[in-house]
């Protein structure tokens, strides 16, 4: 299984269009971490058959959406959250406590716009960082998971 993970578009949504539209046919789902509500139900209505899973970050608006989720995939369950209400602005280590006490194998948040990338303790931890104003003087991007039986492999990649 193949999933595309972003975050932080802030009403870019051609960055959110670009990373779909290159990844459509080779991902399973696509996760967008929160503060870019409109660009998520934006290019949920171009392409109503993609699986597009999101969550609400601190800019949005939509009381709908959760603040975080849990989303099994290949039998692996993953924490996603933007992130503010477990202060990654300074440490993700409160993510990744929720993270684990849930049975996750993988965390992801957004929020700080600056990408994580990295496996510690068990857990795969990501921030994609920002696929529209990153902030850790690096391009755009976003992230990939690829879960095959026991393996995950995660990655960053640019826009």
């Amino acid at each position: 299984m193949r999933i595309i993970v972003m975050s932080d578009s802030h009403g870019n949504f051609s960055a959110v269009r670009s990373i779909v539209e290159k990844n459509l046919g080779h991902a399973d789902m696509f996760i967008h971490l929160g503060d870019g509500e409109k660009d998520v139900a934006h290019i949920k209505s171009l392409y109503p058959e993609i699986d597009f899973r999101n969550v609400r970050g601190n800019c949005d608006t939509d009381e709908m959406l959760p603040d975080s989720d849990i989303i099994e995939a290949d039998g692996v369950k993953i924490f996603c959250a933007h992130g503010h209400r477990y202060t990654v602005s300074l440490t993700p280590d409160r993510l990744c406590l929720a993270a684990r006490l849930a049975g996750c194998k993988i965390a992801l948040y957004g929020h700080t716009h600056a990408r994580d990338c990295r496996f510690e303790e068990g857990l795969h931890i990501m921030n994609p960082g920002s696929c529209s104003c990153p902030r850790d003087g690096k391009k755009p991007s976003f992230g990939t998971i690829e879960i095959v039986g026991d393996s995950i492999v995660t990655g960053i990649f640019d826009v």
